[in-house]
């Protein structure tokens, strides 16, 4: 499966969640029954370090349905009209590892931080 691309924006400071559904390659949803995901975002695909480590989930396994979501207190400390790059991998029941998505997170800055 080729990676989708789809950006995201977060709002400086807010609990960031979104809800992402997975299509095959004939538009049906993607079975992630015993799958895993994860997801990072970083200033440049060749950062050393990741700015946000998403916590991620399968939402929807039959449905193809993954979550990722970041608190208040991780978007805080993005800054401000930055630009990210982020992708997300799933893992199957045997260790296969596939990139699924990739894409820019734009940042909105805030003027009240909680």
């Amino acid at each position: 499966m080729a990676a989708g691309y789809q950006d995201q924006f977060l709002n400086q400071g807010e609990t960031f969640n979104t809800l992402i559904t997975l299509n095959d390659a004939t538009g049906a949803a993607y079975n992630l029954s015993g799958f895993s995901v994860k997801s990072q975002a970083k200033t440049s695909y060749y950062a050393a370090n990741a700015t946000i480590v998403f916590n991620t989930s399968i939402y929807d396994a039959t449905h193809g349905i993954i979550q990722l979501s970041a608190n208040s207190a991780t978007t805080a400390n993005v800054s401000p009209r930055q630009k990210l790059v982020y992708d997300v991998i799933i893992i199957d029941p045997t260790g296969l590892v596939t990139r699924v998505l990739e894409g820019q997170i734009i940042v909105s800055p805030a003027v009240t931080l909680a």
